[in-house]
């Protein structure tokens, strides 16, 4: 009679723990890769020199052999104010930041129009 007790006492205890572990593991692990793996930062680089070409269709600007696309998220300075795109001219001096998109593109995401102690005058 004591080996029926423990027997349904132990069967009890798995029936009881199973839905546990496996909700455990439910929580624990989703389908969702980016739950999985972080997504990788994108680190912003310099850059300065003189504007080579300015293209307002493919909205891009050349600086020296980089040619950086212009996006709506990217923010134009002249002298400390908003700009924009119409503002630059090739033969003047810029520098700001851009980013590495998929297929080598580079996204600027600032564009400080003239130098740097004109625009803090």
């Amino acid at each position: 009679m004591k080996k029926h007790i423990v027997l349904y006492a132990i069967a009890a205890a798995a029936f009881i723990a199973a839905p546990i572990s496996s909700r455990a593991q439910e929580a624990g692990s989703t389908n969702s890769p980016a739950a999985t793996a972080p997504a990788p930062k994108k680190h912003s680089q310099s850059y300065h020199g003189k504007v080579t070409a300015v293209d307002s269709a493919a909205m891009t600007v050349t600086v020296g052999s980089k040619t950086l696309t212009v996006t709506s998220d990217t923010k134009i300075t002249k002298e400390g104010k908003p700009a924009t795109l119409s503002d630059i001219t090739a033969g003047e001096t810029v520098r700001g930041s851009y980013k590495k998109v998929a297929g080598g593109k580079l996204d600027a995401t600032t564009i400080h129009i003239g130098d740097k102690k004109k625009e803090g005058q």
